[in-house]
């Protein structure tokens, strides 16, 4: 079925969307989902990397553990912020709008989020097991597991709402409905936790992907990036020592 002159002209305007590896979908559309898919890979190379280097790590690096745990953190506050302002903002304003089918994917979204939860709170307790010398090569293995466990956990969420609940936003939200809503996500963030979540995201993206996302960000995000994310690269380095 050909577009009308009008629906042809609105597709002409649509942002490009952001994709970046590991990434399920980006259903094209009016709003500018960049932030989203920039979090959405942070999470995927978080988990993957934690996956990768928590077997490789010697029980008795205690230093390194402890690093691993710091990362940890940032990930689990950055993911808990996520999908909490998806459940309080996100997925009620399009509930109000979409059609049956349409809501019975966004209540999938919320079911997602609580069958990660214990996942999650499972990888926390191991990290801080091991961190503290508490631990054997055997809870070595068994965190090894869990968090194998959580990042096909969460790579299944990601992909779902990449490839769907990305689709209904894109019906039913206006780009500056989406920045309101956005607004909200920003504003509910502590400075502390700014001062972690720049860096955090903008790493290990192709370099001209940051350069985008730090042109359109916001002068104090600017700034942030240019104090922390030298301190960020050493503190990955540490965690990731046993990586190559």
């Amino acid at each position: 079925m050909t577009a009308t002159p009008d629906r042809a002209d609105q597709q002409a305007t649509w942002p490009r969307q952001l994709r970046l590896p590991g990434q399920a979908d980006a259903p094209e559309g009016p709003v500018d989902l960049s932030m989203m898919y920039l979090m959405h890979h942070a999470f995927r190379r978080d988990l993957a990397a934690l996956a990768r280097a928590v077997p490789r790590t010697p029980v008795t690096e205690l230093a390194t553990w402890r690093a691993l745990l710091r990362r940890w953190e940032v990930f689990a506050e950055a993911l808990h912020h996520h999908h909490h302002g998806e459940d309080t903002w996100l997925w009620p304003a399009l509930v109000e709008r979409a059609d049956p089918a349409e809501q019975e994917t966004l209540r999938a979204m919320e079911a997602e989020h609580d069958e990660l939860d214990p996942l999650l709170a499972s990888c926390l307790a191991g990290l801080r097991r091991l961190a503290a010398g508490h631990a054997r090569t055997d809870d070595r293995a068994a965190l090894a597991v869990r968090l194998c466990a959580a990042r096909e956990c969460l790579g299944r969420h990601l992909a779902h709402e990449e490839r769907e609940a990305m689709r209904i936003l894109q019906r039913h939200l206006t780009p500056e409905e989406f920045e309101a809503v956005d607004a909200r996500f920003v504003e509910s963030l502590q400075p502390r936790r700014l001062l972690a979540l720049v860096p955090w995201a903008l790493h290990e993206v192709p370099e001209d992907v940051r350069r985008g996302v730090l042109r359109r960000a916001r002068a104090a995000q600017r700034v942030v990036w240019r104090l922390t994310h030298r301190r960020f690269e050493r503190q990955d380095r540490r965690a990731f020592r046993h990586l190559t």
